[in-house]
């Protein structure tokens, strides 16, 4: 299964030349050849970048409606199937209204150059050959795409979990190319539990027998390592409270004593399982990698110092039950960049999802972001 869907990333990306100069169809899957070298934040380079994109909504004649979303760890372009609560025709960002930009991130595997992808003028796919990366360097690749779309300033980045810090560091970056962010769910630099909760998930993949030290293309995959990976996160993204309302302790009978029994159980084996088909594991270690090294905190508190720094306002949410990324982390989120003078809003929504319920339809979180806007 996996194979196959690297076959058909292939083939989309020979469609490259073709897109290149398309007229912007809503929400067909784009792809932006930046034929210069690459350098990432480390030194490192590689000579050809892809970036896999989608837009919504028409850009206006002065180009200033453009809203760019940033999706989180393992989502990618397609913003009006992830995040279809929030985006699309008069919904909280409203495609009557602004023009969504989304791009899979960088060393992502949905269209966009990462692990999973080949080397230039090569059968032989990058593998653990490709460079670490940071947060940053995934914001210096959306910032590429931004110009090729011929946009000066942005309306508003917005994302959560991931997405949140990859708006962060947008304001970080970029403060002269947007006026507003939204981060929800998110945080400025990962706690030590999160950072050891992402090492057990990047265990699982790398003792994987079929790792093979990330060289399992056209081989195999480490599909048992990266479904325990992910049956981990699927726990981190829940609350006590929901996984108690949907689940319980009902229980299905099983045919061995140490198989699934419970029915939470058949949920993150299905889960894990189903992840695998979609989901690169070189792609989970590497971003998982970068949300650990995050650290923005400092770079937020200097916007004030930065010329030219068109950055008017800024919205956090957070959620009541996320322990994965709590309020706490949020909170100190809005003492940045009230050190640094900016104006900003600060939601904490009761919900008793999780970290997950950034995603899922709220009418609090649809209300703050439609008014910030």
């Amino acid at each position: 299964m996996k194979n196959i869907k690297k076959e058909n990333n292939e083939n989309k990306k020979k469609k490259i030349i073709k897109n290149e100069k398309n007229e912007l169809e809503n929400n067909e899957l784009k792809f932006f050849n930046y034929n210069k070298k690459f350098k990432f934040e480390n030194g490192a380079d590689i000579d050809e970048l892809i970036i896999a994109y989608t837009v919504n909504g028409q850009l206006n004649a002065n180009k200033n409606n453009a809203v760019l979303i940033c999706h989180a760890f393992t989502g990618d372009a397609d913003v009006v199937s992830w995040w279809n609560n929030f985006v699309g025709k008069k919904k909280a960002i409203d495609t009557d209204k602004y023009f969504i930009i989304c791009s899979n991130v960088l060393g992502g595997c949905s269209g966009t150059t990462g692990p999973s992808s080949k080397k230039p003028n090569s059968n032989l796919y990058y593998g653990t050959d490709f460079p670490s990366f940071t947060i940053k360097d995934i914001v210096k690749v959306q910032k590429l795409l931004i110009d090729h779309l011929g946009i000066k300033k942005l309306h508003c980045v917005a994302g959560g979990s991931m997405g949140g810090m990859q708006a962060l560091q947008w304001t970080a970056s970029y403060p002269n190319m947007m006026k507003k962010a939204i981060i929800i769910a998110s945080s400025m630099r990962h706690s030590p539990m999160q950072i050891a909760l992402n090492e057990i998930s990047r265990q699982a993949i790398t003792e994987d027998s079929e790792w093979y030290g990330g060289k399992y293309y056209g081989i195999s995959s480490p599909n048992k390592g990266l479904a325990l990976a992910r049956m981990l996160g699927h726990i981190t993204y829940m609350s006590e409270e929901y996984m108690k309302k949907k689940f319980g302790r009902k229980r299905k009978k099983s045919l061995k004593y140490f198989t699934p029994s419970f029915e939470v159980e058949n949920y993150l084996h299905y889960n894990g399982e189903k992840f695998t088909a979609r989901f690169d594991a070189n792609s989970f270690l590497y971003l998982t990698k970068a949300m650990d090294f995050f650290d923005v905190k400092d770079e937020i508190k200097k916007i004030k110092t930065r010329k030219n720094a068109e950055l008017e306002k800024v919205l956090i949410i957070s959620f009541m039950s996320d322990w994965l990324y709590p309020s706490t982390q949020s909170a100190e989120i809005v003492s940045a960049y009230q050190y640094s003078g900016i104006d900003t809003t600060f939601y904490e929504i009761e919900s008793n999802y999780g970290h997950d319920a950034f995603l899922l339809k709220n009418s609090e979180q649809t209300k703050y972001i439609k008014n910030f806007l």
